[in-house]
């Protein structure tokens, strides 16, 4: 693996390379760690990389790992800068043959996102996108129960994220984080909605199976100065006819990362929240509650797709880092199966690729497009 971003004092950087390190699959060989040399090479080197595999920049590295033996090279980079510095390192890379795993969302603009997909198509190459929440193996039993037809065909879907840590005006307080997250040049058109409501919109698609065909979207600034949402309430219609409430919000004083959805079908309904993620609620029409736990060998066992993501046994917590984790790891085994020409398992395959990326954007742009017109629905335009 190579690096685009994550140096000294990155939050998300750290977190990709001890997601990526956690199983043993993938080796951290080079980085461009940031866009002041000096500060790449001091991050390369705290990371025990050798000095020539350091790099001043994305387009040096990438273009001298290219020119590498096969064995050596980077077999993929993974790029973890604001959604600005997305598109540019991920589309030199796919057009010198590199796979990508990209922090979401995808790109700056939907338009980009869908110049990355249709590049990583012709060149017959991997992008894997980290929406974290879909590596839960809880996360993973809730989709395959749904598939399963289990529930019935569905009709009502619920999603939130509340988050408190934007309540004050922190981007003119020194918060680094803050400061790019709020930012319309950085971070795009959207603030919360693009942050960790697409978080919660791909959620919803992956565990109900189904597509957002339309929505009514109401954003709002609630910190007075702030340049971007930091608050919004959107009502989904999905293409089976069921429909959704969605809501995302980074003022709710005092919350954390609280994620939560419910799913409910003709014959019952699933809960699953962020916090306690090792835990699936199932409910009945006519027989009571079940509460489904991962790594606890059932006499009914969980599915495939939860057993293989999950690591430890049963009273382990399985928390972010493990979830990140999953990703990493699927992409790889499938990215290992492709170098190998073997098949990979459908296990293997379940991790978010640039078709999610480009239905994320998608979902930014429409959710500001509804919130700023006046009609009451409008269609989700991919």
């Amino acid at each position: 693996m190579g690096m685009v971003g994550g140096g000294k004092d990155a939050f998300i950087g750290a977190v990709h390379r001890i997601a990526a390190n956690m199983d043993g699959l993938i080796e951290l060989v080079c980085g461009a760690f940031s866009s002041q040399a000096n500060k790449s090479i001091a991050s390369g080197r705290s990371l025990f990389l050798p000095d020539n595999r350091i790099y001043a920049s994305f387009e040096e590295m990438i273009v001298k790992e290219s020119q590498l033996s096969a064995d050596v090279r980077m077999d993929f980079v993974s790029i973890v800068t604001p959604n600005h510095v997305h598109f540019a390192p991920a589309m030199l890379a796919l057009e010198h043959g590199f796979h990508v795993v990209l922090d979401k969302p995808m790109t700056f603009t939907l338009d980009e996102a869908k110049a990355l997909q249709k590049k990583a198509e012709e060149k017959g190459l991997l992008i894997c996108l980290t929406h974290t929440y879909s590596g839960y193996p809880m996360v993973k039993q809730a989709r395959q129960m749904v598939q399963q037809g289990v529930f019935g065909k569905i009709r009502k879907v619920y999603v939130e994220y509340p988050q408190g840590w934007l309540s004050n005006l922190s981007e003119k307080e020194g918060n680094k984080q803050a400061s790019w997250r709020t930012d319309p040049a950085r971070s795009g058109k959207s603030g919360c909605m693009g942050d960790i409501g697409t978080h919660a919109a791909h959620l919803a698609e992956y565990i109900s199976g189904l597509h957002i065909t339309e929505l009514c979207a109401d954003l709002h600034i609630m910190v007075e100065g702030r340049a971007l949402d930091d608050d919004g309430n959107v009502l989904l219609r999905f293409n089976n006819g069921a429909n959704g409430v969605l809501t995302a919000t980074q003022v709710a004083a005092g919350e954390e990362n609280p994620l939560k959805i419910r799913v409910y079908g003709e014959k019952g309904g699933l809960e699953w929240a962020q916090q306690e993620p090792n835990t699936l609620f199932v409910k009945w029409l006519d027989q009571p509650m079940q509460v489904y736990r991962t790594g606890v060998g059932y006499k009914d066992p969980l599915s495939s797709f939860a057993s293989h993501n999950t690591r430890t046994p049963g009273g382990h917590p399985e928390g972010y880092l493990e979830a990140f984790a999953n990703l990493y790891r699927n992409f790889a085994l499938t990215l290992s199966a492709k170098i190998e020409g073997t098949i990979p398992s459908p296990e293997m395959l379940d991790f978010p690729t640039a078709a999610d990326g480009v239905r994320g954007m998608a979902f930014i742009d429409n959710v500001v497009k509804s919130s700023a017109g006046k009609e009451k629905w409008t269609p989700f335009v991919v």
